[in-house]
């Protein structure tokens, strides 16, 4: 039989203080403040999405406020109450589920409840988690308590939907909200743990994980167990990318590099190296729509790393490849990807719309960025205001100083019906009266004397 007392790597490292906390020190060092400084309130609501420790900072939160060396803002995490609340037995603190318990009868009984002195503790405190999941009736019943609680009673409440939450709730107490963890803090974090656990996975394995994890601590955790399970301490790229159906970002790069440079063969070649491996159609879409985005951010951003979810090397790979390409074309390319995710969506043959939709993006025409096109505008009149019979288009091939396909220098589009633009043609000439003779006089109003 296998090992019944093995504790998943989210719980064996769960933080215990806020300090420990990853990827949220506005949140811990604000509440670490109001502890120290006795600024206690009685209604806390922590929002975000899920795995970022909303739930691990409630019961931080109660620990330090019970601590028996508190109130603290570092829970010592060895008296009883510290002990009990961290093993989830504290007979004054009650963690409860939101979705189980949404009647008003539920909230009544907790009503009852909080008016009696806590047993053990400094105070009786109620963990609510997906507190949005309460019923109207139920909200109504908890709003009383709220507007006059008790001394001795802090409500902590904890949601991913803070939008289904009343305006009378939120009123009452203190917001904080949660981030997504970026993916350089969860790497380290994830870093930390192989380490201690003394298993060999590589940086490019790590980050493949924590983007994985989509800004959650907690599934960065799961993930790395399932990855463990799977392959065992030596686990390899390829097994890890199969078991997580994790899209290896250097595929994505070779690939957007194909589409820029039009090389179709190339890019469907890619497509047919994927399809070696277990991966899904429809989450590949969205990572290929992200990764354009990322290319349009790395081509207009002068601080992308705060806006894409990438390390320093891929970034710098990212601006590189749209260095010579117009954010007119980097547009257009993700247009196309927009408007066929639908089809990939509803589709039953979902890889072959996938085939087209690269096609489409490979032999897509580059578009000229708008002061090109201005440019190109004022060298026409001018040439036109000239006289000159016709002009060459600018530029040379269509990759434009060697920078491919989508670069920024590309020839003038011809106008339909002809392959240059030329001035108008003269007309035909008027009829030119006889010069007078050199003996006489000048003719007068042209009449031939």
């Amino acid at each position: 039989m296998g090992d019944m007392s093995y504790l998943v790597l989210a719980r064996k490292y769960r933080p215990q203080t806020f300090d420990e906390i990853v990827g949220q020190r506005h949140v811990s060092r604000t509440l670490s403040a109001a502890i120290e400084s006795g600024r206690i309130a009685h209604a806390y609501l922590f929002t975000g999405t899920r795995g970022v420790g909303k739930t691990t900072a409630a019961r931080i939160l109660a620990k330090s406020l019970n601590c028996e060396h508190g109130p603290t803002a570092k829970p010592c995490n060895k008296c009883r109450n510290c002990v009990e609340i961290t093993k989830g037995s504290s007979t004054d603190v009650f963690e409860i589920d939101g979705a189980s318990n949404t009647g008003v009868d539920d909230v009544r009984e907790l009503r009852e409840n909080v008016k009696f002195l806590p047993q053990a503790s400094r105070y009786k405190i109620i963990i609510i988690d997906e507190v949005h999941m309460l019923s109207t009736n139920a909200f109504n019943a908890l709003l009383k308590t709220l507007e006059e609680p008790p001394e001795h009673v802090v409500f902590i409440f904890a949601t991913t939907e803070v939008h289904k939450i009343p305006d009378t709730i939120l009123s009452r107490c203190q917001q904080y909200d949660f981030k997504m963890i970026p993916l350089r803090e969860i790497h380290d974090a994830l870093k930390a743990v192989v380490k201690k656990e003394k298993i060999k996975l590589s940086d490019d394995q790590l980050v493949l994980i924590a983007r994985k994890a989509e800004g959650s601590m907690r599934d960065a955790m799961s993930y790395l167990d399932q990855a463990l399970s799977f392959a065992g301490e030596k686990l390899t790229t390829e097994e890890l990318v199969e078991v997580l159906g994790i899209m290896d970002r250097r595929v994505l790069l070779d690939l957007s590099g194909a589409i820029l440079t039009g090389e179709t063969d190339k890019t469907l070649d890619i497509l047919e190296g994927m399809a070696a491996v277990a991966w899904d159609v429809k989450q590949f879409y969205g990572d290929l729509m992200e990764h354009f985005r990322n290319l349009v951010i790395a081509k207009l951003s002068k601080r992308p790393e705060k806006l894409v979810n990438a390390t320093s090397d891929e970034l710098e790979a990212l601006q590189t490849q749209v260095e010579n390409v117009s954010y007119e074309t980097l547009e257009n390319l993700f247009s196309i990807i927009v408007q066929s995710e639908e089809e990939i969506v509803r589709s039953a043959y979902p890889r072959l719309i996938l085939e087209m939709t690269l096609i489409r993006l490979a032999t897509a025409r580059p578009v000229k960025a708008l002061d090109e096109l201005a440019g190109e505008i004022g060298r026409l009149r001018g040439l036109l205001a000239s006289g000159k019979g016709s002009m060459a288009p600018s530029g040379g091939g269509m990759g434009g100083s060697g920078s491919g396909r989508h670069g920024t220098s590309r020839p003038s589009t011809p106008p339909r019906g002809g392959s240059s633009y030329r001035a108008s043609e003269p007309g035909p000439s008027p009829a030119t009266t006889s010069a007078a003779p050199s003996n006489g006089p000048a003719p007068v109003n042209g009449a031939v004397s």
